[in-house]
């Protein structure tokens, strides 16, 4: 009853190798044990809550071991969302605060049992890092997505709420099967249309599928509802009619959705509203939503992704719009800031936001959606990334204080902790497009879970659980995973290159950005600046001087052209081409290098893959065979674009040891892709 998938004879009967899998079942492809296997232990539970009993019907399906006893007790508060699992003395014993620990338990355990790490006695407490641990999904009201590559939205507006599409369950069921809790359902460009009425029941039909699993939903809001729905003159939320129309409003939502979790906004930022229309600023915008939510509990959670026509350095600008608003935030306000000052881009520094704003609680954002990494053609395994961004360390209050430890609720203990990703699913059969962008969402998941585990360490869970236990399979397949981030970065945009993508769609190179119509700050030119001197873009004091925005030292690490890492040179410095890198070779002849070697990169993990036909199914085999043809095309495209163009102003030869471009620059610059970026 609560979606869980039961299985035919025959697949109980086959080998999992014989069988063609379409990647529907991510990485819950438990097998229902036998009725004998059933009677032969006992699933207790000492709570009549819907998610406890869900928590005991998962493992009344799937659990082979022992008998088990699920307790929530109320004198444990100090777990939280968590758990602790004991299985000394022949049962075990799960004990939780909430009825949604003893879920989280449940798929502790059956993770792994799949995983056959079960050993004779098992002592677990896990208390998860964050409080909120949320997808964002960029669904827009018509069924397309916004950055979506794994076909139209999940969520069928025009059928519901009387018709539930039994992939809602599934979608509750694999997201609270890694600890993700919550779920934004529509694009953060949001339309008013989504507090409509109408649209309200169908957020309740989600809500009470969603309910059971733990998961909470919220919205994406338009700061200009009240005019568009309701005829309003204005949304200034300095007046009281404004203010009134809002907590109208979240009383609705509420009687509907008892649980509602809160809104998502996005304002005065790429044309959407916001308070500053009226002279107002983002504090007061946010704060006229908290206090409309408040007493319900809901939360808002105030994006700082803010940048508009300026001369100023679009890296600084969501910097100098939020820390002079720092401590002026209702306590149920948290700002949502992106990984990186820019926009989700292969390699970012850390934004400077974290570490800056001592008395406001900050979330932080990813994107698991490839908008930026060859969407879902590429593989790419994003867990390097996330942990890149979270072990930095930002100085805001000295060492340690890692952009983790900022958001994780240390720095802020009494308010609630938050982290977002924009979500990669869509309504394909395997939900993301690419069967390894699963990853992606499963990584997410166990970080926001415990953002102390290691990207190896998802990226072997994920493989087991997802494929096989082979260590012959897993042992490459893991080593070709956490090499495919660092490809990208090598074929795409090295040594700090960044967004020098395609116009609008951000699929495939465009260094010399032609198309007309764009802002500056749209264009590849702004940010890479070549010139017969040399490129990149000079953040230093000589100019722009957004290495200030870092707390020391930092802010002297990347201003020296000899202290600044290398993979972020070329964001921070404007580099002649002849200067000599750490290698001994000059900057031209290193960037040379770096594409090339993410070209080989990509032909190896072909090479990986085509060895381990016989360790996978045919169908996922097949499919992620056909991807791997498509990437390594992709990089040799990458490759020769961005050389050749840069070409025209180093006025150096390319190495003889690297491949010759097969292709002509201007043939490169002919090529304009028709795609529509949100289906």
């Amino acid at each position: 009853m609560f979606g869980v998938r039961i299985y035919t004879i025959l697949f109980l009967l086959l080998p999992l190798s014989a069988i063609s899998e379409d990647g529907s079942q991510l990485w819950l492809r438990y097998r229902p044990v036998s009725a004998e296997v059933a009677k032969s232990r006992t699933i207790h539970v000492n709570n009549k809550h819907e998610t406890a009993l869900l928590a005991r019907q998962e493992l009344d399906t799937y659990w082979k071991g022992s008998s088990i006893e699920l307790k929530v007790q109320k004198k444990e508060a100090k777990l939280k969302q968590g758990y602790r699992i004991d299985s000394s003395g022949g049962t075990i014993r799960v004990i939780a605060f909430q009825p949604v620990g003893l879920l989280y338990a449940a798929y502790h355990l059956l993770r792994l049992q799949e995983m056959t790490m079960l050993g004779d006695e098992l002592r677990v407490e896990e208390i998860p890092s964050y409080d909120v641990r949320i997808l964002n999904h960029w669904d827009n009201l018509d069924g397309t997505i916004e950055r979506g590559y794994a076909g139209r939205s999940l969520w069928k507006w025009a059928e519901l709420p009387h018709t539930i599409s039994p992939r809602y369950a599934a979608y509750a069921r694999a997201n609270a099967a890694i600890g993700i809790n919550a779920t934004v359902l529509n694009n953060v460009n949001a339309s008013p249309q989504i507090l409509d009425a109408v649209y309200l029941e169908k957020v309740k039909a989600l809500a009470d599928v969603f309910r059971p699993y733990g998961i909470r939903v919220y919205l994406s809001v338009n700061f200009s509802s009240p005019v568009v729905l309701d005829g309003m003159a204005d949304a200034d939320p300095a007046r009281k009619e404004v203010q009134d129309w809002w907590k109208k409003k979240v009383k609705q939502v509420y009687a509907l959705v008892p649980d509602f979790g809160g809104f998502l906004v996005k304002a005065n930022s790429e044309g959407q509203p916001g308070p500053q229309d009226y002279g107002r600023t983002h504090a007061q915008g946010a704060n006229m939503l908290a206090d409309a939510l408040k007493p319900y509990g809901g939360l808002v959670m105030w994006r700082a992704f803010v940048y508009n026509p300026t001369s100023e350095d679009r890296a600084k600008q969501a910097y100098l719009e939020f820390v002079p608003l720092d401590g002026q935030f209702r306590d149920n306000v948290i700002l949502q800031i992106k990984n990186g000052p820019i926009d989700f881009q292969p390699r970012e520094p850390f934004n400077p936001l974290f570490g800056a704003m001592q008395k406001t609680p900050q979330m932080l954002e990813f994107q698991i959606t490839q908008e930026y990494l060859g969407f879902s053609n590429h593989l790419a395994y994003l867990a390097p990334l996330f942990k890149e961004t979270l072990d930095s360390d930002t100085y805001g209050r000295g060492v340690g204080s890692t952009v983790a430890r900022v958001t994780d609720g240390t720095w802020h203990p009494s308010g609630i902790s938050a982290i977002a990703a924009v979500a990669n699913i869509g309504e394909d059969s395997n939900w993301t497009g690419h069967h390894f962008a699963q990853a992606n969402w499963y990584a997410f998941g166990r970080l926001a879970w415990k953002h102390q585990l290691s990207s190896e360490q998802i990226a072997q869970e994920w493989l087991k659980l997802t494929f096989s236990n082979d260590e012959q399979f897993v042992r490459p397949v893991t080593e070709m995973m956490m090499d495919s981030r660092e490809a990208l970065v090598n074929y795409m945009m090295p040594l700090g290159l960044h967004h020098i993508f395609a116009f609008d769609h951000h699929y495939g190179p465009e260094p010399w950005g032609d198309r007309k119509g764009g802002r500056p700050d749209w264009m590849p030119w702004y940010y890479h600046n070549a010139d017969s001197i040399g490129v990149g873009f000079d953040r230093t004091a000589t100019g722009s001087n957004a290495v200030a925005q870092y707390r020391p030292p930092l802010d002297k690490r990347y201003g020296d052209l000899v202290s600044c890492p290398e993979n972020l040179l070329l964001w921070f410095h404007h580099v002649p081409w002849d200067y000599r890198m750490r290698s001994g070779q000059t900057l031209w002849d290193e960037l040379c290098g770096r594409y090339d070697s993410g070209v080989q990169q990509a032909r190896e993990f072909q090479k990986v893959w085509d060895r381990l036909e016989n360790k996978v199914d045919p169908q996922r085999f097949n499919e992620v065979q056909s991807k791997l043809k498509i990437q390594t095309k992709d990089a040799v495209w990458w490759k020769d674009a961005c050389l050749l163009y840069f070409q025209t102003f180093s006025k150096m030869r390319i190495p003889e040891h690297i491949e010759r471009p097969v292709h002509e620059l201007e043939d490169l610059k002919r090529i304009k892709l028709n795609m529509k970026h949100h289906n």
